[in-house]
């Protein structure tokens, strides 16, 4: 159920609080729930997967994404949490795509090649066309 996009990222549609135990022994010691509460009632909310991490001794934020966009205080948020993740990290959403594009941001902000990245996504079942100027906007900048 876990892609991997990088050696340190693991991407997920939505877990529930049985998933943890895998992604620990996967060597996640981060959470990154990018998944807005409330966007499906019927589906684990955050404070949920969050209690069930911080249970198994794994860190957890929430970096929601909404399906109007994103925005630089969300890429900025997620550089933060992925550099300053101990082990791999697990960003899950409703599908793993915004988790994914926001990866992407993130990683171009911190001057990854964008052919890379495109790359990595792909390889994990990810397309990173709907961001594709945007990485290529930040990946000029650095």
């Amino acid at each position: 159920m876990f892609r991997t996009l990088d050696d340190r990222v693991l991407v997920a549609p939505q877990i529930d609080a049985s998933q943890i135990a895998e992604a620990a022994a996967q060597g996640v010691t981060l959470v990154v729930n990018n998944r807005p509460d409330g966007e499906s009632p019927d589906e684990p909310q955050g404070a949920e997967i969050e209690a069930a991490a911080r249970a198994a001794g794994l860190d957890y934020v929430a970096i929601p994404v909404g399906h109007g966009g994103f925005s630089q205080p969300q890429v900025d948020a997620m550089q933060a949490a992925l550099d300053g993740a101990a082990g791999k990290t697990l960003a899950y959403c409703r599908s793993g795509t915004r988790s994914t594009l926001l990866w992407s941001l993130a990683r171009a902000k911190a001057g990854d090649a964008p052919a890379t990245l495109h790359e990595k996504a792909n390889g994990a079942g990810y397309d990173l066309t709907p961001v594709a100027a945007l990485i290529d906007m930040l990946a000029a900048k650095k």
